[in-house]
């Protein structure tokens, strides 16, 4: 009997027309390295009393659907992701390379369906209504270059026979992997290196509402975006006292976290205001002294938005 390997497991998205319902055709195959993505529903333990020590039968509750996706940050298909999150880009360029503009501050985000394969078991699952909640990576010296993003799901389909991984007339698109590493990347600040950064994080959330209405099936009615936040971590080794002149000062700045591969593709996350709060310098024992900035940004008045994230790449559109 053939059991389920995670070598094996495949996925696939596609941007849904009307919302929970999985389009027929223009799936996606996606890279990722694991998946919390699913439907649970868990038991309410009977409160009755009068028919003895022994429980009565459990109760069925809400069902919930949701999870994260881990995923490498690449030229082309980490795309997706961003569309998921900021909504329709800008693009420009009349051939290779497209330049794809992403800009927060969208009032509708797209959702998606996205199907899990495990061809062996055979299980297919595809969540309908997929909505990103939150898109977070690190930037380091060395490692493997992911991203998490967190989704919510309206709900669940399992069934043995595929919807998303046929072979018939319309198969999945498949994408070149061009991954970014962490030796791609590089951070500056108001247009200048930013020098000494040992580690940064940065997360951008969208602080989904789910809309939980009375229905027969369970399911949710939707998940509509609130005030999103911008937020993140920098640990720098203490050289000079330019940042925490601007923590003190409470000025803003403009701060870039870019990838650059030799071939010509980028990515570039532009955070237009970013305020830093006055770290604690500690002098924890003989080696070099850091501080950590747990950074917030806000919506910049001359740009007009939080942030932007511009990938170039050979994908026409999204």
């Amino acid at each position: 009997m053939a059991r389920a390997q995670g070598a094996r497991a495949q996925m696939a998205l596609a941007f849904e027309t009307t919302y929970g319902t999985p389009p027929a055709s223009g799936y996606t195959r996606m890279p990722f390295a694991s998946a919390t993505l699913g439907a649970e529903q868990p038991l309410l333990n009977s409160e009755l009393l009068g028919y003895g020590r022994d429980p009565l039968p459990p109760i069925k509750d809400a069902v919930t659907s949701d999870g994260d996706v881990v995923v490498p940050i690449d030229a082309q298909a980490f795309g997706f992701w961003l569309k998921a999150a900021f909504g329709n880009p800008t693009t420009t360029g009349a051939s290779a390379p497209y330049t794809h503009q992403f800009q927060s501050g969208a009032w509708a985000l797209p959702s998606m369906s996205i199907e899990t394969g495990m061809p062996e078991v055979p299980r297919y699952a595809m969540y309908s209504g997929c909505v990103l909640d939150q898109l977070s990576w690190q930037m380091q010296r060395s490692g493997l270059l992911t991203a998490t993003a967190r989704l919510v799901a309206q709900g669940e389909t399992v069934g043995a026979a595929t919807s998303a991984f046929g072979t018939g007339a319309s198969p999945p698109a498949t994408l070149d992997l061009q991954r970014f590493g962490h030796f791609n990347g590089a951070i500056k600040r108001n247009g200048v290196d930013l020098g000494n950064v040992v580690s940064a994080e940065i997360t951008y959330a969208n602080n989904l509402d789910r809309i939980e209405t009375i229905r027969a099936d369970g399911r949710i009615d939707g998940a509509d975006p609130s005030i999103a936040a911008l937020t993140g971590r920098i640990e720098v080794r203490f050289a000079d006292q330019t940042l925490v002149t601007q923590a003190i000062n409470g000025d803003p700045c403009a701060m870039e976290f870019a990838y650059v591969l030799p071939s010509g593709e980028s990515f570039t996350f532009t955070v237009h205001a970013v305020y830093l709060p006055r770290p604690r310098i500690e002098i924890a024992g003989p080696q070099g002294v850091q501080a950590t900035f747990d950074w917030q940004a806000a919506r910049d008045a001359t740009v007009g938005r939080m942030c932007t994230a511009t990938l170039i790449n050979a994908m026409e559109a999204y």
